[in-house]
């Protein structure tokens, strides 16, 4: 109706007033209008409410899902949350797993079966402040490695998170024969290479034994006596073609880079030709790290494979020189300055100036507090104290929940 007093000047409208011919067809295209728009409306209505019952359940439940899998934030916020940064809680609903069911649990890290009888150890839960972990669920993460390769690289540390991650991820296969050691090898720490296919789901956790991730090799010609081999920094360790076409690739280094296992074997460092005595362990750890970022930025394609470094892992001697463990029965109340390490500093700063993005599980400070996670004398040698490595379940299984929830909730923490 408005379009049509629009069409007509105002002249015309005043001159038809008094017309009852005119009154009579207007009144009549009034009502007539009036029915359509009244219909209109009434379908308008009736889709609104169609769309409300068929769409809104589906956006319910797909924001469901998605927050039963990325964090459900304490405080309502969407702000995003620095998972590392948090504080250690009681929850009974944990272990994860039984070490004792699992196969794969080298007999060193099973310290229940090895004679640990209090259990505190296991009860603890990583709260980061202003969010949850969700509980993992464990047939999702097997879906999601359907077809896929994980690539564990690195020292015994890295070699007990796969053992982890293998544990967990089996709890959600019901033919435990479907789950099995490629080339039938028992888990032990001389082999440089593991890997155990979950046959159902067609994927493969692999483990690389790489301490340095460079080349280790004898000593050349003309050198020192005292210089028995060297890490040549400038070149990526030889087994890293193997680690190219992953899915989930997974770094960590540290625990080696001490004076005893390198100058105190004779191991120096060497870029090029020329051997560097004089070169300390924080540069030449920094170098190798540059040659691991240029080697992942020319070799690794990040629209296929996911890039992980998780950080350096406290230890908790007493006295490492005389072997001397402080196992304690629950987590410390302070850090007592090991979440610092330099190492991780050197990692962050390295993975700042890369290509290829790549995650960085900063799991330092959360593991500075765990004097109670250690093997102790609850190994395969109790003769022999450790303070470095990690009863199986344990520790590393939160490092592989956070793994998990990078994968599956596609989230990148705020502290990088």
């Amino acid at each position: 109706m408005s379009s049509f007093n629009r069409s007509v000047s105002f002249k015309q409208r005043a001159a038809n007033i008094g017309s009852p011919r005119f009154s009579r067809k207007t009144w009549v295209s009034r009502l007539f209008r009036a029915l359509i728009a009244i219909g209109s409306l009434v379908s308008f209505l009736l889709a609104i409410g169609c769309g409300y019952v068929y769409v809104l359940p589906n956006l319910t439940h797909a924001f469901h899902d998605h927050d039963e899998f990325g964090f459900s934030n304490s405080n309502g916020s969407t702000d995003s949350c620095d998972v590392f940064d948090g504080n250690w809680v009681l929850d009974y609903s944990y272990p994860l797993y039984n070490a004792s069911e699992c196969p794969f649990v080298e007999q060193g890290f099973n310290c229940l079966l090895n004679g640990r009888e209090d259990e505190d150890y296991l009860k603890w839960r990583w709260k980061p402040k202003n969010c949850d972990i969700p509980r993992v669920n464990v047939q999702r993460v097997l879906e999601a490695l359907r077809n896929k390769r994980v690539v564990f690289v690195g020292d015994s540390m890295s070699r007990t998170q796969w053992e982890s991650l293998i544990c967990l991820l089996m709890t959600g296969v019901e033919d435990k024969e479907s789950v099995y050691e490629v080339n039938g090898n028992m888990i032990t720490k001389q082999i440089r290479f593991l890997g155990v296919r979950f046959s159902s789901f067609n994927f493969t956790i692999e483990f690389y034994r790489s301490v340095f991730l460079v080349q280790h090799n004898w000593a050349p010609k003309n050198v020192p006596k005292r210089v028995r081999s060297t890490l040549k920094l400038d070149k990526l360790d030889d087994i890293s073609k193997e680690w190219i076409d992953s899915d989930v690739l997974i770094f960590n280094s540290g625990q080696w880079w001490v004076p005893g296992k390198l100058f105190g074997t004779g191991c120096y460092f060497q870029v090029g030709k020329s051997v560097k005595l004089g070169m300390s362990i924080a540069t030449a750890f920094r170098i190798v790290l540059q040659t691991w970022a240029s080697w992942v930025d020319s070799k690794i394609n990040p629209e296929k494979t996911r890039v992980f470094f998780r950080t350096f892992e406290p230890s908790h001697w007493r006295n490492l020189t005389l072997r001397e463990c402080n196992v304690t029965k629950l987590p410390l109340s302070e850090a007592e300055g090991k979440d610092f390490s330099p190492f991780s500093e050197t990692v962050f700063e390295v993975v700042n100036n890369m290509i290829v993005p790549v995650t960085v599980v900063h799991i330092t400070p959360m593991s500075a507090f765990r004097s109670d996670a250690h093997v102790g004398t609850w190994s395969d040698r109790p003769s022999l104290s450790d303070c470095s490595h990690w009863c199986l379940p344990g520790l590393p299984d939160i490092w592989n929940e956070i793994v998990i929830l990078y994968l599956l909730g596609n989230y990148e923490a705020a502290s990088e």
